[in-house]
């Protein structure tokens, strides 16, 4: 088996770093633009606050969470059995169902809501 050389090791654990410093200097320049453009809204009457229905935000996140789980947890079990890496298939899968859950609960209380 070939080993690879010093120079590549080093600049394979340099990538996901750089890549984690980039992503937060996006994230951070988002933020700071969106604030001031919000100001700016506000300073000039034009703001709107922006509606999010948390109903349709859980159902989809739950049912995407719950299906990448599932096949990430069939997989894990076919390739490694009953192991921790395991763990990384059933995490997201309870979170998907709990968002799953948290829908059906939020669509009954806004369903008795509506009856009264």
């Amino acid at each position: 088996m070939e080993q690879t050389s010093a120079a590549a090791q080093v600049i394979l654990a340099i990538i996901p770093i750089v890549g984690i410093v980039i992503g937060g200097i996006v994230v951070f320049f988002y933020l700071l633009w969106r604030h001031r453009e919000m100001s700016l809204q506000i300073k000039t009457e034009n703001y709107k606050p922006l509606n999010f229905d948390f109903r349709i935000f859980s159902l989809l996140t739950g049912i995407l969470l719950t299906a990448v789980g599932f096949v990430l947890s069939v997989f894990f079990i076919l390739i490694d059995g009953l192991t921790y890496g395991l763990l990384g298939g059933l995490i997201p899968f309870a979170v998907g169902i709990g968002l799953l859950v948290f829908y059906k609960i939020y669509s009954d209380k806004e369903m008795n809501k509506t009856r009264e």
